[in-house]
C-alpha cells in the first residue's frame, strides 16, 4: 500500500526512556492475507507529548492504562480516560495529546490489512465513538501481545498478530453496537414487521404491503427498518428467500422453477441471476456441489 503524497505528521517525543517503539515490516503474504502491524507499542508521556497526522495509510488502536489523554477527531474533541480505547482511520486529519497537567500511560498498535476499512466501517456505522472497554484485562493483554509478538518476530508471529488484532477490533465493534441504543431498543413496530417477514417470506410480500399491513407510511417504514436492522426490507426479504432456497436445493428435489415459486418468487430468470449475484453461482451449481 503506497503512501499518499500529501502525508502529514508533527509530534513532540514526550515520552519516557522506558517506553517501546516497534516498527515491523510486513511480509507479502501478510500484506494480502491478513492483518499486519506496522508499529506498535507502550509509551508514558508526559504533557508535552502530542502526535498529529494526515493521509497515513493506517489504522490506529490506542488504550489508556492510566493518566488522560485527548484526540481531536473528524472535527470532535474526546477525553481519553483509563480504559478509554480509540479506533481510527489515519488516513483522516487527526491529533492526539496527553491533557495538560497529566501523565499519559498508552499502549498502541499502527495495523492494516486487506479487509481493514471493512472493518472500521462496520465500527464505525452508526458514528464514531470512544470505547469504554468492559473487559480491561482482555484488551490490556491483548496488546501486550500483540508487542510481545513482533518483539520475537518468530515464524508464526504475523499469523498469531493477526489473530489478536481481529480479536481486538470484534471486541470494539460489538461494544459499540452495544452501546448503541438503535440495537437495543429496536421499537415493536419493527420487530413485528421482522417476524412478519421472516414468516410470510414465501407469500407475495413486498415493503408496500408490509406498510399497509401495519398502518406505516412505506417511506418511514424503509428508513426505520434499515435504522435498526442495517439491511433494507427488500434485502431482508431476499435474504430469507435465498436461504430457504438454499435449503431445497440441498435437502430436496424439487426442481429450480418449483424452488422459484416455493420461496415465494413468480420468474424463474429472476431468481437464477439474483442467487448468481448473492452466491456467485447457479442454483443447479450449488446443488451439484452440495449433492
Amino acid at each position: 500500500m503506497n503512501q499518499p503524497t500529501d502525508y502529514h505528521e508533527r509530534y513532540s517525543a514526550g515520552w519516557s526512556q522506558d517506553s517501546i517503539r516497534l516498527f515491523h515490516v510486513a511480509s507479502s503474504f501478510a500484506k494480502s492475507s491478513y492483518f499486519y502491524v506496522q508499529e506498535c507499542g507502550y509509551f508514558q508521556t508526559n504533557d508535552t507529548y502530542f502526535t498529529e497526522r494526515e493521509n497515513l495509510n493506517s489504522y490506529l488502536l490506542v488504550y489508556t492504562l492510566s493518566g488522560k489523554g485527548k484526540l481531536l477527531y473528524l472535527g470532535k474533541e474526546y477525553t481519553l480516560n483509563v480504559g478509554d480505547c480509540f479506533y481510527i482511520n489515519c488516513l483522516e486529519k487527526h491529533h492526539y495529546q496527553t491533557e495538560e497537567g497529566h501523565n499519559w500511560e498508552l499502549l498502541w498498535i499502527h495495523f492494516n490489512g486487506p479487509v481493514a476499512l471493512g472493518y472500521y466501517e462496520k465500527f464505525t456505522e452508526n458514528g464514531f465513538q470512544i470505547i469504554h472497554v468492559q473487559d480491561n484485562f482482555f484488551m490490556e493483554r491483548s496488546f501486550h501481545r500483540v508487542i510481545a509478538l513482533n518483539k520475537k518476530r518468530m515464524i508464526s508471529s504475523e499469523l498469531l498478530t493477526s489473530n489478536v488484532i481481529t480479536s481486538i477490533l470484534t471486541e470494539l465493534t460489538i461494544q459499540s453496537m452495544t452501546n448503541n441504543a438503535t440495537y437495543i431498543l429496536i421499537p415493536d413496530t419493527i420487530k413485528q414487521v421482522i417476524f412478519d417477514i421472516e414468516h410470510n417470506f414465501k407469500s407475495d410480500i413486498s415493503l408496500q404491503s408490509l406498510a399497509t399491513k401495519h398502518n406505516l407510511n412505506k417511506f418511514h417504514l424503509a428508513k426505520e427498518f434499515k435504522k435498526y436492522t442495517g439491511t433494507t426490507v427488500v434485502e431482508y426479504i431476499i435474504t430469507n428467500r435465498l436461504a430457504y432456497a438454499k435449503e431445497l436445493l440441498k435437502y430436496s428435489d424439487l426442481s429450480i422453477s418449483e424452488i422459484t415459486f416455493k420461496i415465494g418468487m413468480n420468474n424463474i430468470s429472476h431468481f437464477i441471476n439474483l442467487f448468481k449475484t448473492r452466491e456467485n453461482m447457479t442454483p443447479l451449481a450449488f446443488r451439484k456441489q452440495w449433492k
